[in-house]
């Protein structure tokens, strides 16, 4: 008889495939369009190139998921830390 685990971990983000649900969605919507090039393409070529894209672009997604740091351009820390109130509205 099979056993199955409790998940007690809620707080793990959902991952299908090893990708977040999101990231999961892009890539089904890949897949769906490359049928789609695949379907109406008489081209051998074409046909290869769009499974080398899928492939390419799932070793991508999955990286990406696993380390988020990759895409990340802007400073962690701001330059100057205050408790003043941050507004456009001039009182005065």
């Amino acid at each position: 008889m099979k056993k199955f685990e409790v998940y007690k971990n809620i707080r793990k983000r959902a991952m299908i495939f090893g990708l977040p649900v999101s990231l999961f969605a892009l890539m089904m919507v890949a897949v769906i369009a490359s049928l789609l090039v695949i379907i109406f393409s008489f081209s051998f070529g074409i046909i290869i190139g769009v499974l080398v894209f899928n492939a390419g672009l799932y070793i991508g997604l999955t990286r990406f998921a696993h380390n988020p740091q990759l895409l990340q351009f802007a400073k962690v820390f701001p330059r100057i830390i205050s408790n003043k109130k941050s507004s456009a509205l001039y009182y005065e």
